[in-house]
């Protein structure tokens, strides 16, 4: 096949490459950081990819989703301009990237426990997800919608938190990793450690993707559906780490929703994750020293 992987410069790119790394496919990245700006590519291109796994974005972690909110609506410049270029140039399949950010908060503040489906999200009556990065995955899931309608065959992935060993310091996971590594006493952790997330490992949400891309999905989580807070992430971290140390918040940090998990019932009827956190965390750990 011949294949476009749009950012795939960042921590998703990446994996994606290593996936591919063993097949005759033919792969063609484009990314900021070496010296291309997919819109760019967009505009002038006119080749027919076999698959498109579109990831470029500006990223940055919570820091970034909260403190830069304007610099995240680039994200809709480039998916409008992806989705042009397909519609000229027909790809046979799109992997459109999303976030459980797109998701709506009010099922993820004041006490909901509530793990996401899929439907959570009605595209013909939104409201409102997590800040402009979720306005913009929002908004390129709704073009995506009319990309189908005109023809285009899209997959739409909504991937929770998202970790490995060569993730950027800027997302939790590898900064606890770090911190455990430093056998950092105290450990510090973003408020009051009782945000959750939903963490699933690089190498599945590659796997998913991939085996969601074959079953000709529309739309899915990727998620483990396991509730883990970030004290609790600490205390594993500290564990594999083989020490222990009390907790410090941080309570000035951001830290986003207070509970952010997703339900992987539909993922799990195409894709079952293989590497569960504690084997995560080994992983980074052993990667990492």
């Amino acid at each position: 096949m011949k294949i476009l992987i749009t950012g795939d410069a960042g921590f998703v790119g990446r994996a994606f490459h290593r996936h591919f790394a063993s097949s005759n496919h033919v792969i063609v990245g484009v990314d900021i950081v070496n010296g291309t700006d997919a819109r760019d590519f967009f505009r002038t291109d006119s080749t027919k990819f076999d698959l498109v796994i579109h990831l470029a974005a500006v990223v940055g972690g919570r820091r970034m989703i909260e403190g830069s909110p304007l610099a995240l609506a680039v994200d809709l410049s480039i998916d409008a301009e992806m989705f042009g270029w397909a519609l000229r140039t027909k790809p046979e399949r799109i992997v459109y990237f999303s976030s459980s950010a797109a998701y709506p908060i009010v099922y993820q503040e004041n006490g909901w426990r509530t793990q996401l489906t899929e439907n959570h999200i009605d595209l013909s009556s939104v409201s409102n997800p997590d800040l402009t990065y979720g306005w913009a995955k929002l908004t390129g899931e709704m073009l995506a919608s009319h990309a189908r309608e005109q023809g285009l065959k899209v997959s739409v992935f909504r991937p929770f938190s998202g970790y490995g060993a060569d993730q950027d310091l800027n997302y939790p996971f590898p900064k606890f990793i770090e911190r455990g590594l430093n056998r950092q006493k105290p450990f510090q952790v973003w408020g009051d450690g009782k945000q959750v997330r939903d963490f699933i490992h690089i190498d599945d949400i590659v796997g998913a993707v991939m085996a969601g891309v074959d079953a000709g999905i529309e739309v899915s989580n990727l998620c483990s559906g396991r509730a883990t807070s970030f004290n609790q992430l600490a205390e594993l971290v500290m564990l594999a780490s083989g020490y222990h140390a009390s907790i410090e918040h941080l309570t000035a940090e951001p830290v986003g929703v207070q509970y952010r998990v997703g339900n992987p019932e539909f993922m799990l009827s195409y894709y079952e994750p293989k590497i569960s956190l504690e084997q995560g965390i080994l992983m980074a750990l052993g990667e990492n020293k």
